[in-house]
């Protein structure tokens, strides 16, 4: 049985993520859910028809809590984050030499939030918006995760930038 101590979450402002550059050298993203909050992960299924190797997902929050496990206390340390789906309309990204195309999911779907183990961070990515698609508010009322500097309004779709 996992009990929090003392009944508290601790909230921090900045996450530090390790990660190897394409040089191979040591680098490090400093994620913010105010101004650097993109990040992507590995895929944890396998789509024949549409294979991608990662998820994307924004961070809203970043804790931590100690939790009484096994009669230890121990630090856990986790992110609330809102996923991005990708399109599917294009089967292979090399092939058709696109970037690969993302979108929020809709706020009423069970996908469209979550909390993620920061330690499944592969590195921060860079969205580009798809300004071609415009921008809506269908997807996510006014609510703490919607991002200040966008006006509470979401681009339909965005480009991961490789």
């Amino acid at each position: 049985m996992i009990s929090f101590v003392q009944n508290r979450i601790y909230r921090h402002k900045v996450l530090r993520v390790n990660y190897t550059s394409y040089d191979l050298r040591r680098a490090q993203d400093a994620l913010n859910p105010r101004t650097h909050a993109d990040v992507m992960v590995l895929v944890h299924e396998d789509d024949a028809e549409h294979p991608h190797p990662y998820w994307y997902a924004r961070i809203i929050g970043i804790f931590h809590l100690n939790v009484r496990y096994e009669g230890r206390v121990r630090r856990m340390d986790v992110l609330w984050v809102r996923w991005l789906a990708r399109s599917m309309d294009t089967t292979s990204i090399w092939a058709t030499k696109r970037l690969p195309r993302v979108g929020f999911y809709d706020s009423s779907d069970l996908s469209a939030f979550g909390f993620l183990d920061p330690e499944l961070i592969i590195q921060g990515v860079h969205l580009i918006p798809a300004f071609t698609y415009g921008q809506t508010s269908a997807l996510l009322p006014h609510s703490v995760a919607c991002q200040p500097l966008e006006n509470h309004k979401d681009w339909e779709w965005y480009y991961v930038n490789m």
